[in-house]
């Protein structure tokens, strides 16, 4: 059994390099069908590019259909300063990575096909995006419960060990797209992964898409906490928690970004009922921005729209005046659970629930106070006048916690600055944009028991505290923006604290 582990040494260690060695990790996919929509993409923005897709085929080869403009590809972003990488997978090109995985002569066959590509295009690396180990993604998609990660974890171990040999220890970079939960195991996430993070370099949270058309209610693109008992029960920070609780180092983490949002269209005027995101929406999901447009799915046998709006499309097209102000007749709307905007149009009753500068604020503040590396676009292409990656860009450039050597009795989940104080490592270098409180102590809201109440005031952001003062049960709060949040250790495990320094143990 494992306990939650929120902050590890490794992570700060990451968070010293970082602003010594210029700032976190920026890692940007690249879809190839969308070079002419890619032309203005200032690249310096970016440390790494993944460009998007390379297909597996059953016997282990792949193939990239844009072979032809890849040079070209990889000379405009090595300009800017990127590394490049060729992503293999996505969401349509997964179909037969879980054969390939339990087929010797096709591993042994994807692994050459991708050290000869790397080898012959000068790339920095592979990207793996394969969408799900252990469970279905795509309707086509073959998988296998039971051995899908361990074969998974077996053909990671080769690849670096053939990169190694080929190219020199740690010299190529091999990462890899996961989703919010780790990857499954018999039908649920799997509790140890900490084996997969010994070979690759970063995992990249795809910490979007967790609602959308597919629910029966409207909600939210890409939450950083979820409601309780309202969509998806999974979030921005749960899945920072459940990975990093599995025993991947949060300093190979980095946070999702999508750089767009979901449409859908509600059954009723939302604007009846304005602070409540999650109402009764239609089954067919309506047109997007001006690059949407009605797509088939072999798999699924039907043809439907993907309902996206890009943040370039909701700026250019009018839909927003400014990041923070809607055009009539679309209502701006702002949820204090998820920490997202929303949109709604009263006419088309039309809902689009995405990411602007104040969310993603919220998101780079919050993971940069764990410790990842940095963040993952999806996609490069999406942005307005970097109005988007410039928040990214505003990640602190310090450590934001500090954490002793882990004990048998618990792990040490931070360590915040004094009340009142902004250090060059401090949280309080990067300052919210929403907050209206002061970096000194304002009157925090508490139980009887000592600890604070979520949703309360509270001072300092990024400080700790326990829910309970006599360390008997495992909830703590984070004070974010003026306001509590209410987090929790793992399993079997409670909170106790002393001075300003939390840790998880057990009882």
């Amino acid at each position: 059994m494992r306990f939650n582990i929120l902050v590890t040494a490794a992570g700060v260690a990451l968070s010293l390099a970082s602003s010594v060695f210029g700032g976190p990790v920026i890692m940007g996919y690249y879809p190839s069908w969308k070079r002419s929509q890619s032309a203005t993409v200032d690249w310096s923005k970016y440390t790494h590019v993944n460009i998007a897709f390379s297909i597996p085929r059953q016997d282990g080869t792949f193939t990239f259909e844009d072979d032809w403009v890849l040079p070209q590809m990889i000379s405009q972003v090595r300009a800017g300063g990127a590394k490049v990488l060729m992503s293999v997978g996505g969401w349509t090109g997964s179909n037969y990575f879980s054969p390939i995985m339990k087929n010797p002569s096709a591993r042994s066959t994807l692994i050459s096909s991708m050290v000869n590509y790397v080898k012959s295009n000068g790339l920095d690396g592979i990207d793996i995006d394969w969408e799900y180990p252990g469970r279905l993604g795509n309707t086509c998609n073959i998988y296998d419960e039971a051995n899908d990660t361990p074969n998974f974890l077996k053909f990671l171990e080769d690849l670096r060990t053939a990169f190694d040999a080929a190219f020199g220890a740690k010299q190529k970079l091999i990462t890899l797209a996961v989703r919010v939960q780790p990857f499954d195991v018999n039908g649920a996430p799997s509790r140890d992964v900490a084996a997969f993070a010994k070979v690759v370099d970063y995992a990249n949270l795809m910490q979007y898409d967790i609602n959308g058309g597919w629910n029966t209610k409207t909600g939210p693109n890409a939450p950083f906490n979820f409601q309780q008992g309202e969509g998806l029960q999974v979030s921005f920070v749960s899945a920072i928690d459940d990975w990093v609780g599995a025993g991947f180092p949060a300093n190979q983490l980095t946070a999702g970004i999508g750089f767009y949002g979901r449409s859908t269209i509600a059954l009723q005027d939302m604007t009846k009922d304005p602070k409540n995101q999650y109402q009764p929406q239609a089954a067919v999901v309506p047109l997007g921005d001006s690059e949407d447009a009605p797509w088939y799915d072999a798999c699924a046998g039907a043809t439907a729209n993907s309902g996206v709006w890009q943040w370039k499309h909701l700026r250019d097209q009018g839909v927003l005046t400014s990041p923070g102000a809607a055009a009539a007749p679309w209502i701006r709307q702002w949820d204090d659970v998820s920490q997202t905007p929303w949109l709604f149009n009263p006419s088309t009753k039309q809902f689009i629930s995405y990411d602007d500068p104040q969310s993603l604020q919220v998101k780079v503040n919050y993971a940069a106070s764990r410790g990842l590396a940095g963040a993952m676009v999806w996609s490069s292409n999406m942005d307005y006048n970097n109005e988007l990656m410039n928040v990214l860009h505003s990640w602190p450039s310090g450590p934001v916690v500090t954490s002793p050597p882990t004990s048998t009795s618990g792990t040490r989940i931070a360590t915040s600055s004094a009340p009142g104080t902004s250090t060059s490592t401090g949280y309080e270098t990067a300052a919210p944009v929403t907050s209206k409180t002061s970096t000194s102590a304002a009157t925090v809201s508490s139980t009887a028991s000592g600890g604070p109440v979520a949703g309360g005031a509270c001072g300092t952001t990024g400080t700790y505290q326990c829910a309970d003062a006599a360390g008997k049960k495992p909830g703590y709060f984070l004070c974010l923006y003026g306001k509590w949040v209410a987090q929790s250790c793992g399993s079997g495990t409670v909170c106790s604290q002393s001075g300003s320094s939390i840790s998880c143990g057990w009882a």
